[in-house]
């Protein structure tokens, strides 16, 4: 999976469950089950990454901030919009050049 690749051994995603009132976090191997659960449970995924919101970046690390909309359609009859935002923190590895995001912080009000 091109994803996994993407996602660095110490990579932490983080949301707010708005239902519970606090904020919830888990790592790599959560996230990679939790994509393919997303992946293999649905019928159709539109991701559209907006205007970069803030972006620092320099030889090895990056912070972004972006805008992003995103269609979740499960079947005809249950699909989810959600609109939202996504600040994520990227690092360079020096000896490959390779990226990798350690830092996932979905800002959505979902």
């Amino acid at each position: 999976m091109i994803y996994g690749q993407l996602i660095d051994e110490s990579f932490v995603f983080t949301y707010r469950d708005y239902d519970l009132g606090y904020d919830v976090s888990w790592g790599r191997d959560e996230e990679m089950r939790t994509t393919y659960g997303l992946f293999h449970n649905s019928q159709k995924l539109d991701l559209i990454w907006n205007n970069i919101i803030l972006s620092t970046v320099d030889s090895l690390e990056a912070n972004l901030i972006r805008s992003f909309n995103l269609t979740i359609t499960f079947n005809p009859t249950d699909i989810i919009r959600v609109d939202g935002r996504v600040n994520l923190s990227v690092k360079k590895d020096a000896g490959t050049g390779k990226w990798s995001i350690i830092r996932w912080i979905d800002e959505s009000n979902f």
